[in-house]
């Protein structure tokens, strides 16, 4: 395993190549699962970049840095740790909706519908004008120019896309925008003095992360920040739409509460939390949360010092950037289901996704270290700092690192070995039962990630911080 991947993380924190020498990556090399794409690379490569911004905090408390090693295989399955779950000993199902998929739409082209939310099966649906029925979605599809239908389906508020090739995404204005961004943008806000962190024996002790992200990009980066130390409460609405099995695989380390900002009284409770907190993680379309008094430079006035991370699907730029999009969207749109059909035809024929949430759980590490290494700016010179990120930023890069020989890509297993998984898995004692699931990946000298809380159902807690230690 090479550590060229983890060198293009380095240059957005500004360090130098060599700090790539502090990490040691095991566990061989691409293909792991049965894709071209390099996930065992590029999720060795992010938490490599974790374990790194780790050490750099672990070196402010202590003087001391420490010595962190990643397992390629062990980052690999990471990728899809929904996909390992067990409550009280019986499997978790992740089953996606029955309508939400790839269709056959005219002229030989395909559609995807993103169906898991039910106000997006509704949009889809009522775009087709046929019932739940997958069947009589299929025949609707048929009949419908396949960018025509992206198109709609985008005006009813709904999620999905064209299939496209890669050619034709590189030609595409949303993709000409996206080249124009980093991978991940680390931006000074507003100025402060500097901050140092809050007395504790972990890397992150005292830190509180306010997340407010859905689905599994956003969800992830909280749930990392938690494995070294931090203090996170998510925050959702009662009322908004969720795949609740997803809180097991990434509510590790987290309180969750409940807030309506359309409420002014919980505006103010989330305002109250604001100015106590120092990560604020979100993942709304741009301008959603700023509509209601969040935005960056908002908040860098009522909490100077905060680190706000900000997550979309396609970018802050270009005329997709107020797109709702998926990892699978991403997937579909920019020739990454193309490509995988190619190789790894299904049950039919047309494209396929990829075996892992690549573009979702490497963008949760990315935007980890992006706060971490804000945090440590804050620390050494203060301010307030914007990190920055879309699935589509991260899509590029994964796309960018190149593909595997289409030769070393036969008899690839599918599955990871028992003993591996075993190997990998611990348990947690939860409200609502014992949950088996993959621990933390990255392995370091003297703070071992861990999660001090275990998974909550969403709104279990009150929205209050907890104490911070004396």
């Amino acid at each position: 395993m090479t550590n060229d991947s983890l060198r293009t993380i380095l240059a957005v924190a500004g360090w130098p190549d060599e700090r790539a020498r502090e990490v040691e990556i095991t566990g061989g090399t691409d293909p792991i699962l049965p894709t071209p794409f390099r996930i065992g690379e590029t999720s060795a490569a992010a938490l490599a970049a974790v374990g790194l911004a780790v050490s750099d905090l672990w070196m402010l408390r202590s003087g001391r840095r420490q010595a962190i090693a990643v397992d390629a295989r062990q980052a690999t399955a990471s990728l899809r740790s929904e996909h390992y779950l067990k409550m009280d000993g019986a499997h978790v199902s992740t089953e996606r909706n029955t309508i939400m998929g790839v269709y056959p739409a005219k002229n030989g082209r395909w559609s995807y519908l993103h169906c898991n939310f039910p106000n997006h099966r509704a949009a889809a649906l009522s775009v087709l004008g046929v019932p739940e029925d997958r069947e009589a979605v299929c025949k609707a599809v048929a009949q419908w120019d396949a960018l025509e239908l992206e198109e709609a389906i985008i005006a009813a508020k709904g999620a999905g896309g064209m299939v496209r090739t890669m050619d034709e995404w590189a030609k595409h204005p949303q993709a000409a925008a996206i080249a124009t961004l980093p991978l991940i943008e680390i931006v000074k806000i507003g100025d402060g003095a500097p901050q140092k962190l809050p007395d504790g024996d972990r890397p992150l002790s005292g830190i509180r992360v306010l997340d407010l992200t859905r689905v599994l990009a956003g969800p992830t980066c909280a749930r990392t920040l938690a494995e070294h130390g931090a203090d996170v409460l998510k925050i959702t609405g009662a009322h908004l739409p969720n795949i609740g099995y997803q809180e097991y695989d990434t509510g590790h380390g987290k309180l969750s509460a409940h807030l309506d900002l359309r409420e002014a009284k919980d505006v103010e409770i989330l305002k109250g939390l604001v100015r106590e907190t120092d990560v604020f993680s979100q993942g709304y379309r741009p301008g959603t949360l700023g509509a209601r008094g969040f935005s960056p430079e908002a908040l860098a006035k009522l909490r100077p010092g905060i680190v706000f991370v900000s997550l979309c699907a396609f970018g802050h730029v270009g005329p997709w950037a107020s797109r709702r999009g998926f990892d699978t969207v991403v997937q579909t749109v920019s020739g990454i289901t193309n490509r995988q059909g190619e190789l790894f035809p299904g049950a039919a024929p047309g494209p396929q996704f990829y075996p892992v949430s690549a573009i979702d759980y490497l963008t949760g590490y990315l935007m980890a270290f992006g706060a971490m290494v804000a945090l440590a700016r804050r620390a050494r010179e203060g301010g307030s700092w914007l990190v920055r990120i879309s699935l589509a930023q991260t899509g590029r890069w994964l796309v960018g690192r190149g593909q595997v020989l289409d030769a070393l890509l036969k008899d690839i297993p599918k599955e990871f070995t028992p003993d591996e998984l075993e190997r990998w898995s611990i348990t947690s004692d939860t409200p609502v039962g014992r949950l088996r699931h993959l621990g933390p990946v990255l392995r370091m000298s003297e703070t071992a990630p861990r999660w001090a809380r275990p998974s909550v159902p969403l709104g279990h807690n009150e929205p209050v911080w907890p104490k911070r230690a004396a």
